[in-house]
């Protein structure tokens, strides 16, 4: 057991025991097992963590059937390709497009398990890590710590600790590992791929740049939602971000988890792409450092967007923002009349210029249809 990690690392499997009794006595899992396990007496609940003796227990027992949960109380159902493509053994650096803080890598979790395929670990925003329960579920669903803000000391030193663990993940531990492809989620529906997480990939190697990153199979990962996850709670922060910093209130990060949990998702379409290739890392390598990121930023955006599902809510919110029928084909009327009300519904809570707000929210669903359309 390599000590150099225990303030970030996910528990090991003999903190197990201990985390779950701390967990079964929790005040707030009576609250908990009756929304995710509403058919199952708390008393079960329990006895199910109690039996959880290791983390693949824990995952097996609790988590599992807790995002299936999720998903069939508020999806209209989960979809995924590519997953046949893990089968060669290889551990990696799932990159992903972010949407939502807790379901995209709750629901990687969940689709590795039910293929046989060994979970990964998970990049978990110390703003996040909150509360022991917090903590404890976290760490006992291989998460680990990024930490957020400091100093620019503190984040170069932050960034290359977080760094070197991943590399030790997926070369020590043979374990995968999940990050999302920018600080925070994407709110306005164009993921784009901060050149900063990739340069902090780096950190951890002395090794020259293609040897460095081919180490580390990077691998993108596509999440496509029907409808976006905190959409309206999304517009309103963007809204207010055109004109003053943007401040959040406190328990706002909590209050997003369970939004996104609760908010009906219509359908979810995952896609596990192919790893950037040795030649197009070679590719990059041409460049001088800076452009070497910049241009492997744009080879996993291109993945993404090669590989987004496109919904009947993309295309009708591009067409409403042009005012056009351009994609009158991938929907029927009545989805945009659909579309239209759960919109207008939504977007009067909130608080500002009618017009702006619908703008800002009609660009998230529609900038992926540019993008798509970018890469093609």
């Amino acid at each position: 057991m390599d000590q150099r990690f225990d303030d970030l690392r996910p528990y090991y499997d003999s903190e197990i025991p201990a985390a779950i009794g701390r967990v079964a006595a929790s005040p707030y899992l009576p609250a908990i097992a009756s929304y995710l396990f509403p058919a199952k007496p708390l008393e079960e609940v329990r006895q199910l963590l109690q039996k959880s003796q290791n983390i693949h227990d824990f995952q097996e027992n609790i988590m599992l059937p807790a995002i299936h949960s999720i998903i069939d109380k508020t999806t209209s159902g989960l979809s995924y390709d590519g997953i046949d493509g893990l089968r060669d053994g290889r551990k990696r650096m799932f990159i992903a497009n972010h949407r939502d803080i807790l379901l995209d890598a709750a629901i990687l979790q969940i689709l590795l398990f039910d293929n046989e395929i060994d979970t990964s670990e998970i990049t978990f925003g110390s703003n996040l890590m909150k509360g022991e329960l917090v903590v404890d579920i976290g760490k006992m669903n291989k998460m680990f710590r990024i930490m957020r803000g400091g100093t620019v000391k503190e984040f170069y030193k932050n960034s290359t600790e977080v760094s070197s663990y991943m590399r030790y993940a997926i070369l020590q531990k043979k374990q995968s590992v999940w990050i999302a492809q920018r600080n925070g989620r994407t709110k306005d529906g164009a993921d784009k791929t901060d050149m900063a997480v990739l340069k902090m990939f780096a950190l951890s190697s002395d090794k020259p740049f293609f040897e460095n990153l081919k180490e580390l199979c990077i691998t993108p990962l596509v999440i496509s939602y029907e409808y976006e996850p905190c959409d309206f709670l999304k517009t309103q922060e963007l809204f207010i971000t055109r004109y003053q910093k943007y401040e959040k209130e406190p328990g706002e990060d909590l209050n997003s988890i369970l939004h996104g949990i609760r908010q009906f998702k219509g359908h979810i379409h995952f896609v596990f792409t192919d790893a950037i290739t040795d030649e197009e890392l070679q590719y990059c390598d041409r460049f001088d450092r800076n452009r070497k990121f910049q241009q492997l930023a744009q080879i996993i955006d291109r993945r993404i967007y090669e590989n987004y599902r496109l919904w009947p809510t993309n295309y009708i919110a591009h067409d409403l923002l042009n005012q056009s029928y351009r994609y009158r084909d991938h929907y029927t009327e009545e989805q945009r009349r659909q579309f239209m009300e759960y919109m207008d519904e939504g977007l009067r809570n909130l608080i500002g210029e009618e017009a702006e707000l619908r703008d800002i929210f009609l660009h998230i669903y529609a900038n992926p249809v540019d993008n798509v359309l970018a890469a093609n």
